[in-house]
């Protein structure tokens, strides 16, 4: 059952327990076997990525079967409804439209004695994705990952994803690539995906960066190989926060908690409230909305181990609880969530509104889906075309110029012991003044 506690209990330890619920005493084991599968990918290529396939998803593979052949894609098309199709390419136009405005402009700009300073914005030159598998398909990660990948203008992007049963892909995964324009794609999941992505193989190439949600294995396979490539972020299980006054539906609450329960049994489904009752009508609507639901087990697990309900005596003590949770996902259900909206710091996405389910922005809205969890939105952000970028700083300085901050640099290298700094800004000066 979904708990509703007061503030007489200790409600930031509880938030903190739900904040921390993916540390596990298995992690150091599990970290273990992820350098295991890294140093064998790195060492043996395809051969131990077949492996490890074998082993871990029970799919027997041959290293020419690990690419998505040509006509495998022209077949999912086949395999997907004309509405799906319509809500896939739907979504394709307003996520690209939404990223079209964030992409970043070099610029220059020239000061006095003609000193040129600006940056210089470069698409990263491949980019791999990871795009889970297991318990769902999920075409909207597809779209929400190589969208922004594309129109910061990635000239190579690889999809890796894990095979389900006979060695297959969803079609409705394999169609969103296409429509995001992603034409390379790999079956392969797990640890082994990242270490192929990371040090390359015979057929899986190497890359830049890699963005994309995983389980543990696949989160600690990133982590690892930090460094050797660039990431996105370390992603945890979903969670969502809801603010809501007396005027929220309790239904609505109910279901956009069960939204993110769904997803995984680690998921967390938070409710802040200044209404009693409605805490009450909540909890009621989402005990009979588990009776039917398709996926309870799962539900019921996150929503007992991770799913709260807090009554709070204002919402400015609302606001304070849900910047120190700092959510993923958070919900303002009030009347007026602009008002608040400045007092919030720190979100990964926030809906506004009794009408903006959470849904919205996870399928079609445009803004990412990929976003900070388990705290990481105090100080991390959604991911963006920014993530497949890359700037240069760009600077040049005039003889005059240099003339003029030679005596500052000198000092400043003098002091740091670096004579050789020195000596590269006083033989150019001198030099000049040779000249005169």
């Amino acid at each position: 059952m979904l708990r509703i506690i007061t503030q007489q209990v200790d409600v930031k330890a509880e938030l903190q327990r739900i904040c921390d619920r993916t540390q596990d005493e298995q992690v150091l084991h599990k970290e273990a076997t992820v350098r295991e599968v890294l140093q064998a990918v790195k060492r043996q290529g395809d051969k131990a990525v077949l492996h490890y396939t074998s082993e871990f998803d029970h799919q027997l593979l041959k290293a020419e079967e690990l690419r998505v052949t040509g006509s495998e894609l022209d077949v999912a098309y086949q395999q997907v409804s004309q509405e799906l199709l319509g809500a896939i390419q739907l979504a394709c136009r307003q996520i690209e439209a939404f990223h079209r405005q964030r992409v970043p402009k070099s610029w220059v700009q020239f000061g006095d004695d003609d000193v040129v300073l600006g940056k210089r914005y470069t698409p990263v030159d491949r980019a791999g994705l990871y795009i889970p598998g297991g318990r769902a398909a999920y075409p909207s990660t597809v779209l929400m990952n190589a969208i922004p990948a594309k129109v910061a203008g990635v000239p190579r992007v690889v999809m890796v994803t894990p095979p389900r049963n006979e060695k297959t892909i969803h079609a409705a995964v394999l169609v969103a690539a296409q429509e995001a324009g992603v034409q390379e794609i790999y079956r392969v999941g797990g640890a082994q995906a990242i270490a192929a992505l990371a040090y390359g193989t015979e057929t899986i190439p190497k890359v830049d960066i890699i963005t994309g949600p995983g389980n543990i294995y696949v989160t600690l396979a990133k982590k690892l190989v930090y460094g050797t490539v660039g990431i996105d972020a370390l992603a945890g299980p979903s969670e969502v926060l809801i603010i809501a006054d007396e005027g929220a539906n309790p239904v609505h609450v109910a279901t956009d908690l069960l939204a993110q329960a769904e997803h995984h049994p680690l998921a967390a489904a938070i409710l802040l409230t200044t209404d009693p009752a409605l805490a009450k009508n909540v909890q009621l609507s989402v005990e009979r909305q588990l009776v039917d639901h398709p996926r309870r087990i799962d539900t019921e697990k996150a929503i007992a181990h991770n799913g709260l309900i807090v009554v709070v005596e204002s919402l400015e003590t609302a606001i304070k609880l849900s910047n120190e949770f700092a959510p993923e996902h958070l919900e303002l259900e009030v009347k007026d969530p602009w008002a608040i909206l400045p007092n919030i710091r720190n979100a990964g996405a926030i809906f506004l509104g009794y009408s903006t389910p959470e849904a919205v922005g996870y399928y079609l809205a445009g803004p990412n889906h990929n976003l900070p969890t388990s705290g990481a939105a105090r100080y991390a952000s959604p991911l963006g075309v920014e993530t497949f970028l890359k700037h240069s700083s760009i600077i040049q300085y005039s003889q005059v110029a240099l003339n003029k901050v030679a005596g500052a640099i000198d000092t400043l290298a003098t002091a740091e012991g670096l004579p050789s700094h020195a000596d590269s800004v006083r033989r150019r000066v001198q030099q000049d003044e040779g000249n005169l």
